[in-house]
Formats: structure tokens, C-alpha cells, sequence
């Protein structure tokens, strides 16, 4: 009897064994596989290649590099690749501002002209085409938030502002001298423009308050402590074979080499001036120690780059509290802008999961970078394909990352 009620045992404690294993098999989520995503949804979409990192809780989680730098897929794309980054170069010298205001150089409400006399005199452009004094002047924070007013689509102020040939000047000094001569299109603080004058501004806002010009005072106060050894306006003639290529689709709906100069001339400057507004190269590790940096309120060690009150501030938005009729970034609601980056306000508006509160960017060449401070998590993605938006173009992949990151770092 006792052999048989041992083998019963034996077979019940095998059976409940079993049944744990199955349990435990639903219960576990599946892990969201990086690579297999990227392929999918990057690669085999028709980009040449594409870099992605995630952290989570200060641990980097994926690292994945896929595919080739270059369009004939010839050399596999490096782990230390080099991207142009575009806007993305934005979030940096907005930081860099922030760090001067908390030197005391100036206030986020300061008007400009306070600090750069050429623009002390901006007028509105008015419907008979005379300009007139605004209600407000223009202050940092309009620059911070792209609701200074600047002309941006079409328009008698935008014409006013082609004749100014702001991108052909030689240096941020003369551009902004030149930007002085352009009639704004609405009034400041009640429209948000999202253009590339409101950032080269702010960059000789830096250059004035530092002493220094931009490339130098960034490489001091940000690159260097900060360990991003390949980030900089240019790129020494020794390290260009890093770059990327930079890719369009043409007329016939072929990937070819873009037409922009610094896709023909790589590791060259995109103008003449060093520009605030998507003027940098980068590379993956280089950008996420610039934001962990943001994601640690600024601080990095013993280093505080930014003050705690304005990374908070350049976390929050923005746009609300200024009163603007449609206080967001998009077409439809959900995404308002802080001081110098985006800011998740409603996920389910935008297609997105997780938590609002996420900030980031994008540059113009696909590149996109996320940081989520409720699961403590940071999202790049890098690729080098400048969009036309025409039928036959490359799919946008920025949502669909924004949602694999909040996979990957998801309970």
C-alpha cells in the first residue's frame, strides 16, 4: 500500500509542478525583442540602417545597431556612428540658456532686446504692411517656447524675412542683425511658430552672456564633462568615415543621397554660421549622456549643469499657461512644449502608452529622442533619412518607438 500511495503522491506533486510551470508561463510577459522591431519596422521598411538605445533606472537595457551607413549597403552601420542630428540639437543649446539664466545673466521674462539691442525694436507686420509696436515684447521664454512671433509659411513678413537671407550669414552676430530687419507675423505669446530663428537667437543669447562663441562655450560647460567626445558642429576629416549617409526618396521613389550640402560634403557645417538650431553631429552614447543629464534634474555627479527650478520648468508646459488658442504642438491635441523639448500631456490623443509627463525631440533626418521620468527610462533612436511626406516616402517610425520604449521598460 505504501508503494502505491507514494507513486500518487509523486504523480500529484508532478501534476501541481506542471501547473505552476503553465501559470507561471502565462503570467510572464512576453519581453519585447529590439532587434526584431527594427527590422520590422526600420529596416525592412527600406532604411539602410538604424541605431537604438534604451535605459531604464540608470541601466541601459537595449542597445541594438541594425543594418548599413550607407545606401549601397556595403558598410555595416558601427556602433559609434556619427548622425546628423538636426533639431535635436535644439534641446542642447536650450540648456545651455537655462544654465546662463541660473548664473544670472538673465530671466526667463526678460524681453530680448534687453540682451541683444538688435532686436529691441521689432514690429508686427500689420495688414497694410506697416509694422507696429507689439502689445509685448518678445522675451526668452517666447524663444524657449517658439511663440515669439517670428514669420514662418507664407506671408508679407515671410517674404520680408527671405529678402533677409538669414541663413546666408556668415556668423550668429550678423544673423541676428539681419533677424532685427524682419517684421514679426503675430504678436508674441499668442501663437506658436515652431521655426529655426527663436533657437539661432537663443544661440547668440549664449555667445553674448558667455563671452564665447557658441561651438566653444558648449564643448566647455556641456561636452566635455559630459564625456560626448563626437558631438560638435563638424567633424574632423579623420573621423568622417563614421558619418552616416543621408538619404531621400526621389521623383521615380528610389532611396538616393539627399541634396542637402552636408550630405555631399559630410562632417561639414549645414551654414556658414555655427547653427543653434540643427547644427550638430552626434552619436548614440554621446546624446544619452546628455539626456541622463536632463533626466537627473540637470545634475551629473557633484555637477549641477542646470538649475532643479528650470529643469523642472523646461519639463512643464508651457504653452497653456501662456493662454494660446490651440496650446499644442500637433494637429490634434496631446503634445504642449516646455522650454526647449515636447511634452506629453494626453497619451491616448496621440497614440501613445505610458504615463504623460514624457518629453523629447526629433531632428529632421528621423532621428528622435524620448525621456519618460515616471518609469525613469530614455529612449534614442537614430537614423539618417530626411522625409518629404509625398506617396512612396520611408514610414515615420517616431510613435511607433515612442511606444516600443514604454515595451521595453514596462512592468
Amino acid at each position: 500500500m505504501i508503494p502505491r500511495h507514494g507513486a500518487c503522491l509523486r504523480a500529484l506533486l508532478s501534476l501541481s509542478a506542471l501547473l505552476m510551470l503553465s501559470s507561471a508561463a502565462v503570467a510572464a510577459p512576453t519581453q519585447p525583442d529590439t532587434r526584431a522591431w527594427l527590422q520590422e519596422h526600420v529596416v525592412d521598411a527600406g532604411y539602410p540602417g538604424a541605431r537604438m538605445v534604451v535605459l531604464h533606472d540608470d541601466r541601459i537595457v537595449r542597445d541594438e545597431t541594425l543594418g548599413f551607413a550607407d545606401l549601397a549597403r556595403t558598410r555595416p552601420l558601427r556602433d559609434d556612428a556619427i548622425y546628423r542630428i538636426y533639431s535635436m540639437t535644439k534641446p542642447v543649446v536650450s540648456a545651455a540658456v537655462l544654465r546662463l539664466i541660473g548664473e544670472g545673466h538673465g530671466a526667463l521674462d526678460d524681453p530680448i532686446g534687453k540682451h541683444l539691442p538688435e532686436l529691441a525694436g521689432l514690429k508686427v507686420m500689420g495688414v497694410s504692411g506697416i509694422g507696429r509696436a507689439p502689445v509685448r515684447s518678445p522675451t526668452i521664454r517666447h524663444l524657449l517656447t517658439h511663440t515669439a512671433g517670428f514669420p514662418i509659411g507664407e506671408g508679407k513678413a515671410m517674404r520680408r524675412r527671405i529678402e533677409a537671407r538669414l541663413e546666408y550669414s556668415l556668423d550668429l552676430a550678423t544673423y541676428v542683425q539681419r533677424v532685427g530687419k524682419v517684421p514679426l507675423a503675430s504678436e508674441p505669446g499668442t501663437q506658436r511658430g515652431y521655426d529655426s530663428v527663436n533657437t539661432e537667437v537663443l544661440g547668440r543669447l549664449v555667445e553674448v552672456w558667455s563671452g564665447q562663441p557658441l561651438p566653444l562655450y558648449l564643448h566647455t560647460e556641456f561636452f566635455v564633462p559630459l564625456g560626448m567626445v563626437d558631438t560638435g558642429f563638424e567633424v574632423s576629416v579623420d573621423q568622417r568615415d563614421r558619418i552616416v549617409e543621408l538619404s531621400r526618396i526621389d521623383g521615380d521613389g528610389r532611396l538616393v543621397l539627399s541634396d542637402e550640402p552636408t550630405a555631399r560634403y559630410p562632417g561639414t557645417r549645414p551654414h556658414p554660421y555655427f547653427s543653434a538650431a540643427g547644427g550638430l553631429y552626434s552619436t548614440a552614447s554621446d546624446y544619452l549622456a546628455f539626456a541622463r543629464m536632463l533626466l537627473a534634474h540637470g545634475r551629473v555627479g557633484e555637477r549641477q549643469f542646470v538649475p532643479v527650478a528650470l529643469m523642472d520648468d523646461m519639463f512643464r508646459d508651457q504653452l497653456a499657461p501662456l493662454g494660446l488658442e490651440r496650446p499644442w504642438i500637433d494637429e490634434t491635441p496631446g503634445r504642449g512644449f516646455g522650454l526647449g523639448l515636447s511634452v506629453l500631456l494626453d497619451p491616448a490623443a496621440q497614440g501613445r502608452t505610458g504615463a504623460a509627463g514624457q518629453v523629447g525631440w526629433t531632428g529632421a533626418a528621423s532621428t528622435a529622442f524620448v525621456i519618460d521620468p515616471a518609469t525613469q527610462s530614455i529612449g534614442i533612436l537614430l537614423l539618417q533619412h530626411l522625409p518629404n511626406d509625398k506617396p512612396g516616402d520611408l514610414p515615420r517610425v517616431a510613435k511607433g518607438f515612442y511606444n516600443h520604449v514604454q515595451q521595453v521598460v514596462g512592468p
